[in-house]
């Protein structure tokens, strides 16, 4: 092993899924261009080789299909055998769905549930065991606003990001006494491929629905391309926070989000005050 390799190995090590466009493509970008050793995954390899031109030494590029139990296995232990750790796993492969609740195909709906919420639990359970023998790490969840606050259309979209914001906070508990840490990452609107080819819809539509969820579709689908969240910006944000000594456990990413959550505590906070007479009194009198 070079030199050079040596002081690569002495830098944290990266695990990045979905970095075939988007958040995953810049964040790789980003830990190559600062030195980092880094573990570049997509489905397809093919579409993530210009990624590595120029910091080979330092990339290890793989097929990975977060879906396949197989594809994480071989994934973790090529990443362990080329750097001899994992210190950051970032799980950011997800797709998006449209349709209303009651439109929606529920075969795309379990397909994207295998990616968003089994997938991203999958990789995590595989990675763990070396952070907890390491007592060191940070795993990386990819969440959205559309995991605090849920939005006509994306229904079930929502209900995958849901889920990992309850899987990511169950997880901190879990693992912060062990010197490992949970970062979730919540954007709102950026350029990537999101509301492009990532994201299926419902094959049928019921009129009832036009004014609310395929108004939505249909208003999100309209600036994709246009969003004014700058996806280098946000990698640059996410290693800012994974490195930082004290790191929030949500990172809101983009005006719309930190405005999306602030909405959503107010609204929180007028139904838990407003009904707490009524809340209280649901235990037994004291």
């Amino acid at each position: 092993m070079s030199t050079s390799q040596n002081n690569a190995i002495n830098k944290p090590v990266w695990f990045i899924t979905g970095c075939s466009t988007g958040f995953g493509r810049e964040l790789a970008r980003h830990t190559l261009s600062l030195g980092y050793p880094t573990v570049v995954t997509a489905r397809n390899i093919e579409q993530i080789k210009d990624i590595a031109v120029g910091f080979e030494a330092n990339a290890l590029l793989l097929t990975l299909d977060v879906t396949r139990p197989e594809h994480i296995a071989a994934a973790v232990k090529a990443a362990e055998e080329k750097f001899g750790r994992i210190d950051v796993l970032v799980n950011n492969a997800g797709i998006g769905y449209f349709g209303s609740i009651e439109e929606s195909d529920m075969s795309e709906v379990r397909k994207m549930f295998d990616i968003n919420v089994w997938g991203l639990s999958d990789m995590t359970r595989a990675v763990l065991p070396g952070l907890r023998r390491r007592r060191s790490g940070t795993i990386v969840n990819v969440s959205s606003i559309g995991g605090i606050a849920a939005f006509p259309s994306v229904g079930f979209y929502n209900a995958t990001k849901f889920a990992v914001e309850a899987l990511s906070e169950s997880l901190s508990q879990e693992v912060a006494p062990l010197g490992i840490k949970v970062l979730l990452v919540e954007p709102s609107a950026f350029r990537t491929d999101w509301a492009g080819r990532s994201a299926n819809e419902a094959p049928h539509s019921i009129a009832d629905y036009d004014s609310t969820a395929k108004a939505r579709a249909d208003m999100i689908r309209g600036y994709s391309g246009k969003q004014p969240g700058d996806p280098v910006r946000a990698a640059a944000a996410i290693v800012k926070a994974v490195e930082a000594k004290d790191p929030p456990l949500r990172l809101l990413l983009g005006k719309a989000a930190l405005a999306g959550a602030r909405n959503k505590v107010e609204a929180l906070r007028k139904d838990f005050e407003g009904w707490a007479e009524v809340s209280e009194g649901a235990d037994f009198p004291t």
